[in-house]
């Protein structure tokens, strides 16, 4: 999932909502969906390396809101809604909850430096030509975002950096895609 505002041609209806509960409610009699279960859903392929693990374990930690180590349907819906539907700014907002890994509301350089390092990886592996020295990156980054120089960025900066700018936007944003799940799913019975 990007943050760009992209009209897909694979939207989920409701139709499809009500469709996938049911599918849910079979698949998960629990009730919950689990790690392994929201990397086949969400991930980013198999074979998965380690750091597509990891970035797909803090998109998981990001949607669990009662860290549970599981998502109950509401927060499914809620996931699926924002990668779908959602608006920039909350897309932006998930986004940062997830670069936040300590959860302290700032982005230090280690959390910025560790979120890129994957999403570089994830895009090597998918388009080898990829090369990108991370560290420049970064430090571009935190040339461009952190506004009063104190080395950490704050979700204001981090939302105002990638709106502004779209080498930004395009560095920060993260991208996840259930759309080719869900058009399979609509056609099993």
């Amino acid at each position: 999932m990007g943050q760009v505002q992209v009209v897909s041609e694979k939207e989920v209806t409701l139709q499809n909502i009500q469709e996938l509960y049911r599918k849910f409610a079979s698949e998960c009699p629990s009730g919950n969906l689990h790690l392994h279960e929201f990397k086949k859903i969400f991930g980013t392929g198999t074979p998965c390396t380690e750091e597509e693990s990891a970035y797909m374990e803090n998109v998981f930690r990001s949607f669990d809101t009662n860290q549970d180590g599981k998502l109950d349907f509401m927060e499914f819906v809620a996931a699926v809604h924002l990668v779908f539907r959602g608006k920039l700014e909350d897309k932006l907002k998930w986004s940062f909850k997830v670069y936040d890994r300590n959860g302290n509301g700032c982005l230090d350089r280690q959390e910025v430096r560790h979120i890129v390092k994957i999403i570089n990886k994830i895009k090597r592996h998918n388009e080898p030509e990829v090369t990108q020295n991370i560290d420049d990156i970064c430090n571009r980054i935190f040339d461009q975002v952190d506004k009063n120089r104190d080395s950490q960025i704050s979700l204001e900066e981090f939302i105002e950096g990638a709106e502004k700018d779209p080498w930004v936007m395009e560095q920060l944003k993260l991208d996840i895609a259930p759309c080719d799940w869900f058009i399979e799913q609509q056609s099993k019975p």
